[in-house]
């Protein structure tokens, strides 16, 4: 059986860590009384969380198995393993959570119908009255595979964009013999 390439065996450990890291900060968040779901993917702390998981995957695939060389495909690639290691076990991790706390959820729809009613005039007519009703009238019908659903789209938005930027600035090409 041929050994599986270094690449993905370190972008799966590093996906994995940031996975429990992320729902175990997502839980200590929820217990502390801020609910995860209610803040903005742009300042979750997965962003730094995936940035760093990310930047040790590919130093260590980069200086300890490619002789210190990194391509940008090889950097996505790695990128792309352990984001979605830790996009798909952190979205099965969270909808564990939810079935182990029965408020979350409901607490969950009740907060974000508080937030959509307090939009201010200006902002509701922006969006449309309508599309904030039908905001509203589906919100009751949310459950926690949605959310984990929304956790794991998230995870490859914030992912992407990270991935590109570390695959260019940890890119080393090799060193002609």
């Amino acid at each position: 059986m041929k050994k599986p390439s270094p690449l993905l065996t370190i972008g799966v450990r590093y996906g994995a860590i940031a996975a429990v890291l992320s729902i175990g900060l997502n839980v200590m968040m929820y217990y502390l009384g801020r609910h995860p779901v209610m803040i903005s993917p742009f300042l979750d702390f997965r962003v730094f969380l995936y940035g760093v998981f990310i930047f040790f995957t590919l130093k260590e695939y980069r200086d300890f198995h490619n002789a210190g060389a990194l391509h940008f495909f090889q950097g996505m690639l790695g990128s792309f393993v352990m984001v979605a290691t830790a996009g798909v076990l952190g979205s099965v991790l969270y909808r564990i959570f939810g079935v182990f706390e029965p408020d979350f959820v409901p607490e969950y729809i009740k907060l974000m119908t508080e937030y959509i009613r307090g939009f201010p005039e200006e902002e509701v007519a922006r969006i449309g009255k309508d599309v904030i009703e039908r905001n509203l009238e589906a919100l009751p019908s949310t459950n926690m595979a949605q959310l984990a659903s929304s956790y794991l789209v998230q995870s490859f938005g914030i992912g992407l964009f990270i991935s590109i930027l570390l695959s260019v600035v940890l890119r080393k090409e090799p060193k002609p013999e």
